[in-house]
């Protein structure tokens, strides 16, 4: 059986290692499979011949939590985990979550608020002049100056603030294995500064060629139209063909270089990644608290490709996978679902099979991979681009082999269907077999709303394309003989979205007919153009205003206002209702959203005449059924 990377100085001298090479500081638990970005580094490197000791959630109070390998030959590497740390712990109305799902049993508080940086900090405290290297979403999504939502406020870099010596941005295999192989063959960690995929603080930039110079810091704290000019460069410089360095001044503290990022990996590069010797499991130390809750969702589930060209601007996959959608061969694939069926606890279904968006297994257009993404259009919005490939071939034959083999009862994709891209491809096979073989009564998409105005600055398409896209599905349903619905997802309060927008979303949730059990209230995450606009209300790349709906009330009025049939919402829903001047919703009509309450100043006599006229509709209605 596969072992797992040493967590004890005891288990590192059973190795026969004097000392590790890297010390791996995470702050989820040690979760040994390819999902989680710990996983793939470490086996990465040991794959490499280096030597890595695993440090998951130490105690950030003790000194002595870093020190359980001593100093590495040559460094540590730092992440928060697979999440934002921040994210992690706080509800988008700041509150405490009550679980963390990559902790043993789901036990929240075991990592730190900003826990790169305080790890970083922890570390550096301890071993004053061990290189220390950053990664995972967190690092990477911080790499420059950014938007701190729980602050309210700019904060710099989190190179500067962790006291860290590189960061790697991205996926970062390219990245991590340059800076392995640069300070095995002795090269001091400050003279790494030409590897693509990451970045660095210098005290001068006479080794930068050609860069590109973002507004200092100060500049950026002052001036929020500023902050957005920053930003849209930083945006269009997202493409490893086309990037250049980007170099942001922190006055007499140096400088923050960004290099451009790694290259995307080949398929062959991808498949040796994902065939690393994964154990697949946590750790056997969780095992008494009932093991890691996020393992469950995807311990049989396949990732098959990672990237994104959505252009989505509540996403930050733009800044961390980036554009060009790299994916793995079919052999691959086949090859992880027959070792899936092989553990005792398979019961016969891969949970999904996809990645940021199921549907794409090959870049959007050939250009791509020569020449990069367009730097200033998106390949599917606000139209599919006359060069897209919609082709979902490889995907369909890819599914069609996974439900043959033996011990296989059924493959389901939940990883996310981009329906546009779906109606690009002429071919219906996708379709038809997705709604035949690969959910079971539900497809759940993201239309995110239903305002055109809204969903242009979403980076979505218009409604009208949803809609298409409903009716072919209850077409193919038919073809099929199934009675499946689409359960749509939806957004409240995003940049753009006023209390008319709000309304509207309402009266179409009450057209479907059910209340949405889940609802998305924008979450401002570093580094995304929505979260740009949400602290400049302007749109880096039009340079447009945009309406910003920020007051925690009217946040959460919006948001009720999409679960109006929740008597615990009806105030705020109806609160809604009047600052948007749509007291016509108010009723006993078939379209009224809400019933009129008489214990809220609603006047008696109104209420009476309303009953009436509604009782005499009623009548009227069994007069005419009658004389039929």
């Amino acid at each position: 059986m596969q072992e797992f990377l040493p967590v004890t100085k005891e288990e590192m001298k059973e190795r026969g290692w004097e000392e590790a090479d890297f010390v791996y500081v995470t702050g989820d638990a040690y979760v040994d499979h390819p999902s989680f970005g710990a996983a793939i580094i470490s086996r990465l490197l040991e794959s490499r011949g280096y030597r890595v000791g695993i440090i998951s959630q130490p105690d950030w109070r003790k000194k002595e939590s870093i020190q359980v390998f001593g100093k590495p030959r040559l460094g540590f590497l730092v992440t928060a985990g697979n999440m934002d740390s921040m994210v992690n712990h706080y509800t988008v109305s700041k509150k405490h979550r009550k679980k963390d799902a990559y902790s043993p049993g789901g036990k929240m508080g075991l990592r730190p608020d900003h826990a790169a940086v305080v790890y970083s900090n922890l570390i550096r405290q301890t071993y004053k002049d061990s290189p220390i290297i950053l990664g995972g979403i967190e690092a990477s999504l911080r790499r420059l100056g950014h938007y701190d939502y729980w602050s309210d406020s700019l904060r710099r870099s989190i190179l500067m603030d962790a006291g860290a010596d590189l960061l790697s941005y991205g996926m970062g295999e390219r990245s991590i294995l340059e800076i392995a192989d640069g300070l095995s063959g002795g090269i001091p960690v400050s003279e790494l500064t030409f590897i693509p995929g990451t970045v660095y603080h210098c005290r001068d930039i006479e080794r930068v060629y050609d860069p590109i110079w973002l507004p200092s810091f100060e500049e950026i704290k002052k001036d929020k139209r500023i902050y957005a000019e920053s930003f849209a460069l930083q945006y269009k410089n997202t493409d490893p063909f086309t990037a250049k360095p980007l170099v942001e001044s922190y006055g007499n503290k140096g400088y923050i270089v960004q290099n451009p990022p790694s290259m995307p990996l080949s398929q062959e590069e991808m498949d040796a990644v994902y065939e690393l010797p994964y154990t697949g499991r946590s750790h056997p130390m969780y095992d008494k608290e009932g093991g890691v809750p996020a393992l469950e969702e995807v311990k049989f589930s396949i990732t098959s490709s990672r990237g994104c060209f959505g252009g989505c601007s509540f996403c930050a996959l733009t800044f961390h996978q980036g554009r060009i959608l790299q994916a793995r061969s079919q052999g691959s694939i086949i090859k992880e679902a027959e070792r899936m069926t092989k553990d005792p606890d398979f019961k016969g279904y891969i949970h999904d099979v996809g990645g940021p968006t199921a549907n794409f297994r090959q870049p959007a257009c050939q250009k791509q991979l020569t020449k990069g993404v367009c730097m200033d259009r998106q390949c599917l919005f606000p139209s599919p681009c006359k060069n897209l490939i919609s082709d979902h071939r490889d995907y369909v034959e890819l599914l069609r082999k996974l439900r043959q083999l033996p011990g296989v009862k059924k493959v389901f994709i939940r990883s996310g269907v981009r329906f546009d891209y779906v109606l690009a491809d002429p071919d219906p096979a996708f379709l038809r077999e997705l709604a035949e073989y690969h959910i079971s009564g539900q497809l759940r998409v993201a239309p995110e709303h239903v305002s055109d105005p809204v969903l242009k600055i979403m980076g979505k398409p218009p409604h009208r394309v949803y809609e298409k896209f409903l009716q072919l599905f209850e077409e193919t349903n038919k073809h099929t003989g199934k009675q499946q619905y689409v359960v749509p997802y939806f957004m409240s309060s995003h940049p753009g979205c006023t209390m008319k927008e709000a309304v509207k979303l309402a009266e179409y949730v009450r057209d479907l007919g059910f209340m949405p059990e889940q609802v998305q209230d924008f979450y401002p995450t570093p580094s995304t153009l929505s979260t740009c606009i949400y602290y400049t209300g302007i749109h880096p790349l039009t340079k447009e205003k945009v309406y910003v709906p920020k007051d925690p009330r009217e946040k959460a009025i919006q948001r009720a206002l999409m679960q109006y049939k929740n008597p615990a919402n009806r105030a705020l829903a109806a609160e809604g209702l009047r600052l948007a001047g749509r007291l016509d919703l108010i009723g006993f009509g078939p379209k009224c959203l809400l019933r009129p309450d008489r214990g809220k100043g609603q006047p008696s006599h109104s209420l009476d005449k309303q009953r009436t006229a509604r009782k005499k509709t009623i009548r009227n209605i069994h007069k005419k059924k009658n004389a039929k």
